[in-house]
């Protein structure tokens, strides 16, 4: 697969000046796009654009029979933001021309900051619950100088957001800052996306109402504790020697 022509940016409207673009994609615990799609869902949004692949094969989401681009670009309008959904799941070896098209996209529009909304399953403990930062120089001294986020201690990014940080780095892109936070797989994980909007507040003064997003973390919650419960329950009869429910115990 020729990688240089996987990807182009199609840009439909141009509403207003932004200098800044925060990118949400489908990662493991999905708390980067699903921050990114609340913000646009419940902020004043307006979508711009889409990346599409060319040779990559797609998907086409939809909701309530509405079908959408995977990876869709929106002005937070009156913000000076922009925002990248990305329900695409971007192979590594394809992260250089994904990374292409971002930055036409930053280039056209003028965008001088991209801010990377990131979760990884890496192993943490439970006071690491937090929001930590790899980032540019020049966009730590930007946007990170009297804010706390901790940088993360060691380590390597790779995909998308490695390769936007490296540009960035030489200076071939606009200055670069990951926001990074533990994820629990599958997901989604909805105390990480909370992690990550609490960050996109804080350093780009967005106000969204989280409600929505809470209530949903509630329901997850009480799930996976019935979910609990319900296991060890058959472990304890399975222990005791005899059982009530089918050998077969997959279930959705």
């Amino acid at each position: 697969m020729d990688t240089k022509s996987s990807f182009n940016v199609r840009v439909s409207s141009d509403d207003g000046e932004t200098s800044t673009l925060v990118i949400g994609q489908a990662h493991y615990g999905m708390a980067g796009i699903t921050a990114a799609d609340y913000l646009v869902r419940h902020l004043d949004s307006t979508q711009v654009g889409h990346i599409a692949p060319e040779e990559l094969p797609g998907i086409t989401p939809f909701e309530e029979g509405v079908p959408r681009h995977h990876s869709r670009l929106y002005t937070l309008n009156g913000t000076g933001v922009a925002v990248l959904v990305g329900e695409l799941f971007i192979p590594v070896d394809a992260a250089r021309a994904f990374a292409d098209a971002v930055l036409a996209f930053t280039e056209e529009r003028g965008i001088g900051e991209i801010a990377v909304l990131h979760g990884v399953p890496f192993p943490h403990g439970p006071e690491e619950h937090d929001v930590f930062s790899v980032a540019t120089p020049g966009y730590r001294e930007m946007r990170l100088g009297d804010q706390s986020f901790d940088p993360l201690q060691g380590g390597f990014l790779d995909g998308v957001v490695g390769e936007l940080v490296m540009r960035s780095l030489e200076d071939t892109a606009p200055e670069t800052g990951a926001f990074i936070t533990p994820t629990h797989p599958p997901g989604p994980d909805v105390e990480a996306t909370l992690r990550l909007i609490e960050a996109v507040k804080r350093i780009y003064d967005v106000d969204v109402d989280e409600t929505e997003l809470r209530e949903l973390g509630d329901q997850f919650r009480e799930y996976y504790e019935q979910l609990t419960d319900r296991m060890k329950t058959m472990t304890e009869a399975e222990a005791a020697g005899g059982h009530d429910y089918p050998e077969d115990r997959m279930f959705m």
